[in-house]
């Protein structure tokens, strides 16, 4: 019996308005454990001044929006991992989908097909979304890059915050026609 050469797609995908739900709520949850009148801080902050709270509280809502930025960033990536496949797996005839079939048959079933080098280059080559929706996800995906392994350069690119990660997200979800799982 033959074997399906199909990726098999998990259906595990995060909507971005989940990881936003997500994030608010563990903001405001760090929010309310940083006020002087809860008990479950007084024993770890003992000690403290009013301005060194301010600055651990800042910290954690730091990194806590760098993973949820992450998450967003791996949710895009996703995303177009699924509508890469799901072109490949279809017949459409459009230039977006014939380009990526080729690609597909090119590097073995899709294997080591690069977000940033194949699946971006074909869209910005093969459809109408703006270069600058294109060449900004291009650098945030520096971003990701960088978070994912382990901070230990000084990056070249723009700083980038939760706000500014979830915003982009949704102009590219409103901008590219993905197709879903």
């Amino acid at each position: 019996m033959a074997r399906s050469k199909r990726v098999g797609l998990s259906g595990q995908h995060l909507e971005l308005s989940e990881i936003d739900r997500y994030h608010r709520d563990v903001e405001a949850s760090v929010n309310d454990y940083f006020t002087p009148t809860n008990p479950r801080s007084t024993e770890r902050l003992l000690g403290y001044t009013a301005e060194e709270i301010l600055s651990e509280r800042a910290s954690l809502l730091d990194e806590h929006g760098r993973s949820t930025s992450m998450t967003v960033l791996a949710s895009l990536e996703a995303a177009f991992r699924v509508d890469f496949l799901q072109r490949c797996y279809g017949r459409e005839r459009d230039a977006v989908s014939t380009a990526f079939r080729e690609l597909y048959k090119t590097r073995e079933q899709g294997r080591g097909v690069s977000l940033d080098d194949d699946i971006l280059s074909v869209w910005r080559q093969r459809s109408s979304i703006p270069s600058r929706i294109i060449s900004e996800l291009k650098s945030a995906f520096k971003y990701r890059h960088w978070l994912a392994h382990g901070r230990y350069w000084e990056p070249k690119f723009p700083k980038y915050d939760y706000e500014e990660i979830y915003t982009l997200a949704e102009t590219v979800f409103d901008a590219f026609p993905l197709r879903e799982a």
